[in-house]
């Protein structure tokens, strides 16, 4: 398991993201230096790739989609995700 890079935020952990809209598959590519990299196929058109972040995120981490939101970057590539109610976040080996 690999440790995700977080940081304490006001109702859990926030985690830095960078997404990939428009792919052809979506998922968790990896980390990049301290930035979780997600691929997702919702354009980014209003809001969709937002919604299938936090969809890709819930699925991933075994998170309520309701605990997951996105506190900056909601028309960035690069965005910052509260997770709530959580300490840590790993992901599994490829």
């Amino acid at each position: 398991m690999i440790p995700v890079p977080t940081r304490p935020g006001k109702k859990g952990i926030v985690v830095s993201v960078r997404v990939r809209p428009g792919a052809s598959r979506k998922g968790i590519d990896g980390i990049e230096g301290d930035a979780l990299k997600v691929r997702l196929t919702a354009p980014p058109v209003e809001g969709a790739a937002n919604e299938q972040l936090i969809e890709v995120l819930s699925e991933a981490f075994g998170i309520k989609k309701s605990g997951i939101r996105v506190i900056k970057g909601l028309s960035s590539r690069d965005k910052m995700v509260e997770i709530e109610g959580a300490k840590e976040l790993k992901l599994k080996e490829k």
